[in-house]
C-alpha cells in the first residue's frame, strides 16, 4: 500500500512518461520483485542531474527491466550514448520494446552479461556511472570505472541504506550488507571523491570525482 509521504510526493513531481508507466506495468506483472524499479520520483532526480551535470556518456550498471535506463538517457543532450548493463537476458524483451517505446533505443547499448567484464571492454571517458547491480560487488565496479570518469564526473550509488541493515544494531552479516557497508566506507575515505548519501527510496550515494 502507497505511504501518505510517497503519494504526496508523487502527486506533486513530474509525471512520468506513457513509456514509463508502460513499463512499470510490465514490470508489476512479469517480475518477482517489482521493488527494483527506480520509479517516478527517483526516475526524475536521474533525468535531472543528467540534464544538469550535461552527461553525454552514460554507463549503468543494473538495467533491470530499463525505467532508470529509459530516465537517464532521456537527459541527455544531443549527442549522448548510455551503455546499459544487465545480467538477466530474461529481461531483455521487456527493456527493449520500452526504450523503443521512449524513442531512445538509439542512443542505447545494451549489453546483456557480467558487468564486470562488460566494463573492462568499454572504453572511456566517462561523464556519469549509475550503479545498482549486485551490492556484493559494488566496490569492484568503482575500481573499474573511476579511472575512466572524467574530472568533476558523477556515480550514483543506488540501495546504499539497504533497508537500514548499514547502520542496524547489531550489524547483519550477510555478504550484501557487509558488500554495502564496505563500498560506503571507501567513498568516505576515498581521497579522489566527495559524496552525500540522500535517504530517497532505499539511499543514493551521490559520489562526485575531484577536479
Amino acid at each position: 500500500m502507497e505511504q501518505p509521504l510517497d503519494r504526496y510526493l508523487r502527486e506533486h513531481s513530474t509525471a512520468q512518461s506513457e513509456a514509463l508507466e508502460w513499463i512499470q506495468r510490465q514490470t508489476n506483472m512479469h517480475t518477482n520483485f517489482p521493488q527494483m524499479l527506480s520509479g517516478q520520483i527517483q526516475g526524475n532526480l536521474l533525468r535531472m542531474l543528467v540534464q544538469i551535470s550535461g552527461a553525454k556518456r552514460i554507463v549503468e550498471i543494473g538495467t533491470f527491466t530499463g525505467y532508470s535506463a529509459v530516465c537517464l538517457a532521456s537527459g541527455m543532450p544531443e549527442g549522448g550514448h548510455l551503455d546499459a548493463l544487465e545480467k538477466n537476458d530474461e529481461m531483455e524483451y521487456i527493456i527493449r520494446e520500452g526504450f523503443e517505446r521512449a524513442g531512445v533505443d538509439d542512443r542505447v547499448t545494451l549489453h546483456i552479461g557480467d558487468a564486470k567484464e562488460t566494463l573492462k571492454s568499454l572504453d572511456g571517458p566517462f561523464d556519469l556511472v549509475f550503479m545498482d547491480a549486485d551490492k556484493r560487488e559494488y566496490c569492484e565496479y568503482f575500481d573499474l570505472v573511476f579511472d575512466k570518469l572524467v574530472p568533476g564526473g558523477l556515480i550514483i550509488a543506488d540501495d546504499v541504506l539497504w533497508d537500514g541493515k548499514v547502520y542496524a544494531d547489531p550489524l547483519p552479516q550477510d555478504r550484501q550488507t557487509v558488500g554495502i557497508m564496505a563500498f560506503n566506507d571507501m567513498i568516505k575515505s576515498h581521497p579522489g571523491v566527495e559524496n552525500v548519501i540522500l535517504p530517497l527510496r532505499d539511499g543514493i550515494n551521490l559520489i562526485r570525482k575531484s577536479l
